[in-house]
């Protein structure tokens, strides 16, 4: 019997292109983890360490007593609820709204249309810290200051999503619409039996980017809360201060406990954040 050889390709070498490709690659991630390595290590020193000048990267001695601090003099159990329920009330309701508002601009005629679409769109020029007064005094004749809803309702009304989502709608083939008016199907069983269906991509993308808004946000919690019980992640880590300043090892740790769940979500949920990009058209903005 005649033994075939098989000839296995040589591997061929890395073209300069790559090499540089590559090197940039590692460069931009180091540069990106470089905080959170650091961040990780500051929260396993000493607070004494952890306040020395100049910093060094390694802990002299490892502890993990700032996170043990954290968790018995801090309510975080508390933060990172109430930031729960906020994130998601917020990303909730800011869904359905701006899959209605987004679907009603793009396929109904009612006069007045152009400039109630022109005033949505000049809610992306305006600064959110700007209605921070205006907002704050609405809610509190409204009696809504330390509660949930004060915190979610200023926070459900995002132009941009209404815009992302507009835009999208406006691609969906009419033909598929008007085939199910055709069969006898009315307005909202097509919005909710053909159209969400196929914007199911655009929709996790707004939904993602509604909830990492909301749930990094600072400043509103924060002037419409006084209530200790009822602050979220990003107020209760400003608060870990004492007398002799700020625990650095401490904050660390708490930065890092807040910022988990954005990891998770991104690892869990990065194919549709690139494919909700993709059809929204921002990849190009």
């Amino acid at each position: 019997m005649s033994s075939t050889r098989i000839r296995l390709k040589p591997r061929s070498s890395w073209t300069p292109g790559q090499i540089v490709l590559t090197a940039l690659g590692v460069a931009v991630s180091a540069a990106f983890m470089a905080p959170i390595a650091a961040a990780l290590l500051t929260s396993l020193k000493s607070e004494a360490e952890a306040a020395e000048i100049p910093p060094h990267w390694l802990p002299k001695d490892w502890t993990g007593q700032a996170w043990k601090a954290l968790f018995e003099t801090g309510n975080i159990t508390n933060w990172f609820v109430n930031s729960l329920v906020v994130s998601v009330c917020v990303t909730s309701v800011v869904l359905f709204v701006s899959a209605l508002a987004g679907y009603g601009f793009a396929r109904t005629e009612f006069r007045g249309k152009n400039v109630l679409l022109g005033g949505v769109m000049a809610g992306l020029m305006v600064s959110p810290a700007v209605l921070g007064v205006p907002l704050f005094t609405t809610v509190q004749q409204m009696g809504m200051v330390d509660t949930y809803w004060g915190m979610i309702l200023p926070q459900c009304a995002p132009a941009a999503m209404v815009y992302i989502l507009y835009k999208f709608f406006q691609g969906v083939p009419r033909e598929l619409e008007e085939a199910a008016f055709i069969d006898g199907a009315g307005r909202w069983r097509v919005f909710f039996t053909i159209v969400l269906p196929l914007s199911r991509p655009s929709l996790a993308a707004v939904g993602i980017f509604t909830f990492i808004a909301s749930w990094n946000n600072f400043l509103w919690p924060y002037m419409v809360t006084n209530n200790p019980d009822l602050m979220t992640m990003p107020n209760g880590i400003a608060t870990v201060m004492n007398s002799y300043g700020i625990q650095w090892a401490q904050l660390m740790a708490g930065g890092l406990m807040a910022g988990l769940p954005l990891i998770i979500v991104f690892v869990f949920f990065q194919r549709q954040i690139v494919a909700g990009v993709a059809h929204t058209g921002l990849a190009g903005q």
